[in-house]
């Protein structure tokens, strides 16, 4: 496991609006929303016979939550092209899905208030459960179409080898 050093003038945690979203090596334009990394571990209960009243825990398998990227709809085809890789409407039969490249890793990278790389996380053979292409569109509404992509994923880890960024300061004249 790497080794951390702690900026010991930093008390405040990082933002949650700074943020980057990468495939296939690079960025993907326009994400303004990333649903929460979580993971859960089952419970599994279990009790020796010579000891009634009272039960042992031990874990048991783990589960990754499905993610959500949010986007507004522009031209750029990314989000459409990966779900159509899942299951692709028309394309003739046997050839639906591409079982090659429809799994991606993920790579979400947090910033601090100077645009500095603070923290980074990979998702790891993700793919499209589900895609919304266009939301409910709405005459007497005053927003901003948004597209929906949900990425199942096989687990996700922390990058450490992305350290804590020194945080510039002002130079008083």
């Amino acid at each position: 496991m790497a080794e951390f050093t702690v900026n010991a003038t930093r008390f405040d945690p990082y933002k949650n609006f700074k943020f980057r979203v990468k495939w296939d090596g690079k960025f993907v334009a326009g994400v303004s929303k990333v649903g929460a990394l979580k993971k859960t571990t089952e419970v599994v209960k279990h009790r020796h016979g010579g000891d009634p009243s009272s039960s042992r825990k031990s874990p048991g398998r783990s589960e990754f939550e499905a993610i959500t990227l949010e986007r507004g709809v522009t031209h750029d085809v990314e989000f459409e092209q990966w779900a159509n890789k899942v299951w692709n409407y028309g394309s003739g039969l046997g050839s639906e899905v591409a079982l090659k490249d429809f799994r991606k890793d993920v790579i979400i990278e947090v910033y601090n208030e100077a645009g500095q790389l603070a923290i980074s996380y990979r998702l790891y053979r993700c793919w499209v459960s589900e895609f919304q292409a266009l939301p409910e569109l709405d005459a007497n509404a005053n927003a901003v179409a948004i597209q929906t992509l949900k990425l199942e994923n096989e687990g996700w880890e922390r990058d450490y080898a992305v350290t804590e960024p020194t945080e510039p300061s002002f130079v008083e004249p």
